[in-house]
């Protein structure tokens, strides 16, 4: 008797802005992070770069998830392609399909769904980070067979300071309390990076050196200490890219 093949899942992967340059040489660019982390077994891409005013599809019907990527852009600063995008996924979830959104991208689900954005005041989160699941979050499915508390790569200035009326929080930690929150039955959002490794993690910290660098001496940290202390804590974070293949089996049908 022969095994029947999964069904190949189709995913819209909406690009949510560029890396920098020196980044993109050395490890690529975040669309790729998602590819290689994810697998292409039995899943089809459609990857558009929405921040570069792609136009985005009628619907989203015909795809079994949307997943959207960080960005070095701010949702408080807002562009017309961020309304469009923000209606879009939003709309996909009323339609039922399974939506992600990554750092920026759970940032702007926060924002259409109605709650606020705004700069961290506990400053820039960057590097290996742990985080820790709330209750809600042990019993989702986007977390399954992850413990309580795991690594995570992450780099984000802005949060949500706001949680939208109905949202669950799933994850947090000291200096970001919604690091992953649940927006709808089939909608969710992490504040962190599961698609990105160790070497893009090395590479964004590299690349963001001087401005670094400078929010350090403005705390009083020595020049030359912070990026260094930064790089020296990256450690693999062996469990997070179960987030997107948990999403991406457990939401879809």
């Amino acid at each position: 008797m022969t095994r029947q093949a999964a069904p190949m899942k189709n995913v819209l992967l909406l690009k949510a802005g560029d890396a920098a340059a020196s980044v993109r040489l050395s490890v690529g660019d975040y669309e790729r992070w998602f590819l290689q982390t994810i697998g292409l077994s039995n899943r089809r891409f459609d990857i558009l770069p929405v921040h570069q005013g792609a136009p985005l599809p009628k619907s989203a019907r015909g795809y079994d998830a949307v997943m959207m990527t960080g960005s070095p852009l701010s949702v408080t600063q807002r562009e017309p392609w961020m309304e469009r995008a923000g209606a879009f996924m939003a709309e996909a979830g009323e339609q039922g399909i399974p939506v992600l959104g990554v750092c920026f991208g759970q940032q702007l689900l926060a924002e259409q769904y109605g709650g606020q954005v705004t700069r961290n005041p506990q400053g820039r989160e960057t590097g290996t980070v742990e985080v820790t699941l709330s209750p809600e979050g042990r019993a989702d499915p986007l977390f399954t067979g992850l413990p309580e508390r795991f690594a995570v790569q992450a780099t984000h200035e802005d949060i949500v300071s706001r949680l939208p009326e109905g949202a669950t929080v799933l994850a947090g930690n000291a200096n970001t309390a919604y690091q992953a929150l649940a927006f709808r039955p089939n909608v969710r959002g992490v504040q962190f990076h599961p698609e990105m490794p160790t070497d893009a993690m090395r590479a964004v910290i590299l690349a963001r050196e001087e401005k670094l660098n400078a929010l350090a001496q403005e705390k009083g940290v020595p020049s030359g200490e912070f990026v260094p202390r930064l790089l020296s804590g990256i450690t693999p974070t062996p469990l997070a890219h179960r987030v997107l293949l948990n999403f991406l089996e457990h939401f879809t049908a």
